[in-house]
């Protein structure tokens, strides 16, 4: 995916989370080593680079925390609402295809060795 393409994507979801500020969405952050915070809480600011949501801890005390909009892209931050996925993925995890010549030229090797 080149940079231009990318680019369009975090102005998009910038575009589509200023739509949802005020309300509830639910986080889905990986945070990395395999630990996984979900949260839910109110979308509170949308900045150019980041946004900014207002959840609730222990005791009726709130904390903000903010998200990039690239995490949203590479599928690090999954948001949602009423069980919903706001947006899906946006990178193909599947390979490409091998090229039909690269394909050939993979069988002669192969029959080489053989």
């Amino acid at each position: 995916m080149d940079l231009q393409k990318q680019a369009r994507i975090v102005d998009s979801i910038h575009d589509t989370l200023n739509d949802f500020v005020g309300q509830r969405i639910k986080v889905r952050a990986n945070m990395g080593r395999s630990k996984i915070v979900e949260t839910e809480g109110t979308l509170t600011q949308v900045h150019p680079r980041l946004f900014i949501m207002e959840v609730e801890r222990k005791r009726g005390r709130t904390a903000r925390q903010s998200y990039q909009y690239a995490d949203v892209l590479t599928g690090m931050v999954e948001l949602s609402q009423d069980g919903e996925p706001l947006f899906g993925a946006f990178i193909d995890d599947a390979q490409p295809e091998p090229q039909s010549e690269n394909l050939e030229l993979f069988e002669e090797e192969e029959r080489v060795l053989a």
